[in-house]
């Protein structure tokens, strides 16, 4: 019995949380500064597209 909690299941969920809580800080440390993708061509002419038609159904 550790610290009041007989039950191993309770550890364990406590033990994941904080595992989960780490792997995301040390993610968002790893992805901080990346940037982001480069625009392709075809993006920008599907935003156009999209635009247009929006446009027209207004």
């Amino acid at each position: 019995m550790l610290l009041g909690i007989q039950d191993i299941w309770v550890w364990l969920a406590y033990i994941l949380s904080i595992l989960s809580t780490v792997l995301c800080v040390v993610y968002g440390l790893i992805n901080w500064n990346k940037g982001e993708e480069p625009v392709k061509p075809e993006d920008v002419d599907w935003a156009k597209e999209e635009k247009n038609e929006v446009e027209d159904a207004v």
